[in-house]
């Protein structure tokens, strides 16, 4: 039996947590002599590389003096909260990264109060030790009362500090002295803070599943550490559900870490992270017990979700000519699908239509999920997010975030006056000696909605805006949307550069020439705020009179390209994002221009 020791990698978004995890194996004998190494290995999904960014909570392993300690990589960003939750209670510890130069952020404060919670005893390691405008000291301080603020005990307050540089595999206890070019003070530190799971081998068998998985051959997998006992692969177990049922199955595959790679082992004890299959109905919160000895642990809770998305079937004229699934039928066993794995996740049906509401924690969370099922062969239409709203003591709430900003200081006054108007409240405000001004805002989520393009171009670029979840608070009263009105095609065809050349002077085009268009598809953006119906279909009339002015080449501006994530924000709620495998058009939820007329001058009469 090997001393197990498990550990968490929390932090927020960019500080550092993958690139440490890398510096970790490979220092560890983790990769043979002919493996490829690359940076960030443990974002092994395709749009986590693409990104840059973490989104699913991964397990790996390192052996270091004598001790196996396993290793779990985290997201940063705070929509994906939800996987921070879940496994926080299959470790020993946390090592906590900091960057030197940032100091504590919001999700820094999500991920540690989540930690404190389970009692356990952080490690605080500072990364990027060897930036210019590093500030060390005030950093662990600022990290300190973080701590403090979340009610931290006297023994999670004696955390002990490390110092390095992830991305160089450094780690230090003095700051001043990097003589030192290997991570290895930072598992010494590990060694001393925590001491190996305990436990004994007579123990009936206890694991709670905390991460689920999909193997072609094997079928369905689940992950989660040993509370007690022994697992052994062949063994009759017995299941018991988060709603209490219980049902036995057998194992027939059982796996451990090690390094990058699944090592298929015949048992494992308790204290290890493993990976087993035998049922095909498990899911997140199950406990795995001793057969005909059901002992459940308590279920994993998991935050609310705080927005919610309408995903309806494509009804538009393009529907199927891309897509491979399209039907409700398709799209509810993708969503139900998604909810064995994605713990974050609520979905309902919507009454009287062909669709489904679709609950999760930010625009970002949901726009994952709609990227792989465009990816797989998914087509269908998704409405404009809407937060979840509550109901406490009769007082009608909302979701609020924490809003923190770097920006010049010659564009701080206009991000203010903009998140204002927005109904954010301005709650700390700094400058810096290189010309940037700190600005800290508590706003609600709706209004925030859609201000990130306005922001880029406000701040020329410049600007750095991190947003997290705060909680709830009291109603903000009305928000302004959207200012500006739309260019709605009138005509179904292929867009023509004539008629593209004269639509420029009404607005910015989001189409570009020889691109297939349909009736109430959206070609552009208007200079005004009412909706503008124009055909962008328009050719040139001939005529037997040639003159050198009339046939001169036109030449048009480069028309601007949504992503995903910025058509969501972008639309207003009488409009759809219909998201296929090979394109992202934006439309109007009704396609006929007389009948949105109609809807339009009737809900004037209602107002």
């Amino acid at each position: 039996m090997d001393k197990i020791i498990n550990v968490a990698v929390v932090a927020h978004v960019d500080a550092g947590k993958s690139t440490l995890v890398d510096a970790l194996l490979r220092q560890n004998g983790a990769f043979g002599a002919h493996d490829e190494i690359i940076d960030q290995q443990m974002d092994s999904d395709q749009i986590e590389r693409e990104r840059g960014i973490t989104i699913y909570s991964k397990n790996c392993a390192i052996k270091y003096k004598g001790y196996k300690i396993n290793i779990v990589d985290t997201p940063g960003h705070a929509d994906f909260s939800s996987e921070v939750e879940r496994i926080i209670r299959t470790v020993d510890t946390v090592i906590l990264i900091v960057d030197a130069a940032e100091g504590p952020m919001p999700q820094t404060r999500f991920v540690l109060s989540k930690a404190l919670e389970q009692h356990l005893r952080p490690i605080l390691f500072i990364n990027k030790i060897d930036k210019k405008d590093a500030r060390i000291q005030e950093v662990v301080n600022e990290t300190f009362d973080l701590f403090v603020d979340l009610n931290a005990t006297d023994e999670q307050l004696d955390f002990p500090i490390v110092y390095g540089i992830a991305r160089d595999g450094i780690a230090t206890l003095d700051p001043n002295d990097l003589g030192n070019k290997t991570i290895e003070p930072l598992l010494d530190v590990v060694l001393k803070q925590v001491k190996p799971y305990e436990g004994s081998e007579s123990d009936d068998l206890q694991l709670q599943v905390s991460q689920l998985a999909y193997d072609d051959y094997i079928g369905r997998l689940g992950i989660g550490r040993i509370s007690k006992g022994v697992i052994k692969s062949g063994e009759q177990v017995t299941l018991v559900k988060n709603s209490g049922e219980e049902t036995n199955f057998k194992i027939t595959k059982l796996f451990v870490n090690e390094g990058m790679k699944r090592v298929e082992k015949t048992e494992a004890y308790y204290g290890d992270i493993v990976t087993f299959a035998g049922c095909d109905h498990i899911s997140i919160g199950d406990t795995v017990c001793s057969f005909g000895k059901p002992n459940p642990l308590p279920p994993i809770k998991i935050e609310d979700p705080t927005l919610s998305m309408n995903f309806l079937v494509n009804d538009g004229p393009f529907a199927g000519k891309s897509g491979k699934f399209v039907t409700s039928r398709h799209i509810r066993e993708r969503l139900f699908r998604e909810l064995e794995t994605n713990v974050g996740l609520r979905v309902e049906e919507l009454p009287g239509t062909d669709g489904y509401k679709v609950s999760g924690r930010g625009e970002l969370h949901l726009s994952i999920l709609l990227e792989n099922m465009r990816r797989e062969g998914y087509e269908l239409c998704v409405s404009k997010p809407q937060v979840l709203y509550h109901e406490e003591n009769g007082v009608k709430t909302e979701p609020f975030e924490e809003v923190i900003v770097n920006v010049p200081n010659d564009y701080a006054s206009k991000v203010v006056q903009d998140i204002q108007e927005r109904k954010g409240v301005l709650t700390s405000m700094s400058t810096t000696p290189d010309n940037y001004t700190h600005l800290i805002f508590s706003a609600p989520t709706r209004g925030l909605i859609g201000y990130r393009s306005a922001f880029i171009t406000n701040t020329r670029g410049q600007g750095i805006m991190v947003r997290s979840f705060e909680g709830y608070k009291p109603y903000a009263g009305e928000v302004q949307s959207r200012k500006n009105g739309v260019l709605v095609s009138m005509e179904t065809g292929k867009t023509l550069g004539f008629s593209l050349y004269n639509l420029q002077d009404r607005g910015e085009l989001i189409v570009g020439p020889a691109t297939d268009v349909y009736v109430g598809m959206i070609v552009g953006i208007h200079n005004r705020e009412n909706d503008l119906n124009v055909n962008p279909c328009k050719n040139k009339e001939m005529s037997n009179t040639r003159s050198k002015s009339s046939d001169e080449a036109i030449t048009l501006a480069p028309y601007r390209t949504f992503s995903l994530e910025e058509a969501l924000e972008f639309i207003a709620d009488d409009e759809y994002v219909e998201v296929t495998p090979d394109a992202i058009r934006l439309r109007k939820a009704v396609l006929d221009p007389n009948e949105r007329f109609r809807i339009n001058r009737n809900n004037k009469k209602e107002q």
